[in-house]
């Protein structure tokens, strides 16, 4: 868990989403774009939401408005990959015990999912990503990308992270020439952690 504090964004409006998606269609406008993140914070309550600080709760916008940015920048080019692959966080499984039945493959490295859980969001995620045709691998943690991407060549990937994890793993992505686009989560920590499926329908 990168950040060293954590959020739950899952109880946020969901106009606060849209409105965060419009502001990072700017660019250049770093001290506009400051005032910008503490407006939104205020008009949304996001101290009183999520219980974060305002520093961390800037920070946090800023990660989410560069993810956005550089998906609406990436886009063009992941529409026109042919061969994909879906990264998940093995932390948004429903249950990390052995109520999972999911089996973890060294050799991949990733977790298999099993589809034990209908209230899973790792589930739900693999079965509508593997019928649109995704590769889904099932992640714990960001050590196993590069290993992932070594074995298979993919032209687009789209990878579900807390923001700072997706902005770690960017340049790594862009020196391999794959086209991506990340999803954030809304909800962080080692368990539990939540990231919007009707977002992940729509980028798939």
């Amino acid at each position: 868990m990168p950040y060293k504090f954590t959020f739950d964004l899952s109880k946020v409006p969901k106009f606060f989403f849209t409105e965060l998606a419009a502001v990072s269609y700017q660019t250049g406008m770093h001290t506009a774009v400051l005032k910008t993140s503490v407006d939104i914070i205020q008009k949304f309550k996001i101290e009183e939401v999520t219980g974060l600080n305002i520093n961390d709760a800037v920070v946090l916008l800023h990660d989410l408005m560069d993810i956005q940015a550089a998906n609406i920048v990436n886009r063009n080019k992941f529409a026109e990959s042919k061969k994909r692959a879906l990264l998940l966080p093995h932390c948004s499984r429903a249950y990390l015990d052995n109520r999972c039945k999911a089996f973890f493959d060294a050799n991949i490295p990733s977790y298999i999912c099993a589809h034990c859980s209908e209230n899973c969001l790792v589930n739900q995620a693999d079965k509508i990503a593997k019928e649109k045709g995704y590769d889904v691998f099932v992640l714990s943690g960001g050590s196993c990308v590069p290993k992932i991407l070594n074995n298979a060549k993919y032209d687009g990937v789209v990878g579900v992270a807390c923001g700072e994890e997706v902005k770690m793993l960017h340049p790594l992505l862009n020196n391999l020439d794959i086209a991506v686009q990340s999803i954030p989560l809304i909800k962080n920590g080692c368990v539990n952690t939540v990231f919007n499926i009707e977002t992940l329908i729509k980028v798939l």
